[in-house]
């Protein structure tokens, strides 16, 4: 549901919306280390790349590793003959790895199956591993100005408060969608789908302007409407309650989990080990662990410990680590114990020195293991 307005002064605003948007983006667009100079083309792998890493992550947290496989990887070709488990290390601690799989994946598929050239339609980008509806219109748009309007969480916001969308999220996902196209302005006569590379069109900028909107005027608390291009026209605005959008039903929390961690050491070397390729966290390092599990006790988890000759006794570290992932909490128990030189892994680990553990590929939650592990 959305506030009524009169056809003629829908009509108006219409027309009117985009020119405003793009004439403040021309003003205050942001410099990020992945967007092209105003007037320039994008480079559909930076914008790709950026797409990929900024899923459920912060502008800020992401520039840093941008700049590093950029630095590393300048190109899709170059990426794309990376191994895995470099691309996990180099990955590690930006979280959701599986991104980072289908990162490598959809590189190796753009080198092999398209000479090293992105496909410019939404239709062929989302035939790549990693790419959903919503990469492949924000790629289609800003690296290629494909005439579509990819909507993220910003744009949600925005979209939501200028026309006041009762309907709560995520199934007012569509309405927000389809009211966010109309802020890309009419299309040119006889032209509904633009050409890739057409300099007229900017839906790439009109998309960009909307985040950038989001991201610094329209923000989910005390948005600074009184600099905002739209506001004479935002629905939420006028009414006042614009913190109140967009709606969202009540999240379910998953039940928390609880586990064990052994964190053994051998002189200057830790053993670890790499989780299976599939699942949460695959492919990547950790210490041995127990299941985690929704009810379970320690001393349960305990007799999943790692079978190593020289162990007596483990022992418990005060406290437990916490850690908080997208459908569950999770308390880990850590547990040590040092065994003698020359002890041989158990099958599946490995004996790794702890001065270059910084190279490996550990999830957020293990690097918090190991520093409560070796009291670091």
């Amino acid at each position: 549901m959305i506030r009524k307005r009169k056809s003629d002064d829908v009509a108006q605003d219409g027309a009117v919306r985009p020119t405003l948007l793009l004439a403040w983006y021309d003003r205050h667009r942001r410099r990020l280390p992945w967007r092209a100079p105003a007037g320039e083309r994008a480079d559909p792998y930076r914008v790709w790349l950026s797409e990929i890493m900024l899923q459920q992550t912060t502008v800020k947290a992401v520039g840093p590793y941008f700049e590093k496989f950029v630095s590393r990887w300048p190109d899709v070709a170059a990426l794309a003959r990376a191994s895995l488990d470099d691309v996990l290390r180099m990955w590690a601690g930006l979280g959701y790895y599986s991104r980072a799989r289908n990162l490598h994946a959809c590189a190796v598929a753009v080198l092999r199956d398209h000479g090293g050239i992105f496909p410019d339609s939404e239709e062929g980008l989302r035939t790549l591993p990693g790419i959903g509806p919503y990469t492949a219109a924000a790629i289609a748009a800003i690296a290629f100005d494909r005439r579509t309007m990819p909507v993220d969480g910003n744009i949600e916001r925005v979209v939501s408060r200028l026309f006041a969308v009762e309907e709560a999220l995520p199934q007012a996902k569509p309405l927000i969608q389809q009211l966010a196209s109309t802020l890309l302005g009419p299309a040119r006569a006889g032209d509904e789908t633009s050409r890739a590379g057409d300099e007229k069109s900017r839906a790439g900028d009109s998309a960009q302007a909307l985040m950038d909107l989001g991201a610094s005027i329209c923000t989910p608390k005390k948005p600074a409407c009184a600099l905002c291009p739209l506001n004479d026209d935002c629905a939420a605005r006028a009414r006042g309650d614009q913190e109140s959008f967009p709606r969202k039903a009540p999240k379910k929390s998953g039940a928390l989990r609880s586990g064990a961690a052994f964190v053994v050491t051998r002189g200057d070397e830790l053993l670890v080990r790499t989780r299976p390729e599939k699942g949460l966290l695959g492919g990547m390092t950790e210490v041995p662990t127990s299941e985690w599990l929704a009810g379970q006790d320690d001393a349960a988890a305990l007799e999943q410990a790692p079978s190593l000759k020289g162990v007596a006794r483990w022992h418990r570290k005060a406290g437990v680590v916490t850690h908080v992932f997208t459908h569950f909490p999770l308390e880990l128990a850590v547990y040590t114990a040092t065994v003698p030189p020359r002890t041989r892994a158990p099958e599946g680990m490995r004996w790794v020195p702890v001065a270059t553990l910084a190279d490996e590929a550990f999830p957020n939650v293990m690097r918090k293991v190991v520093a409560h592990g070796l009291g670091m």
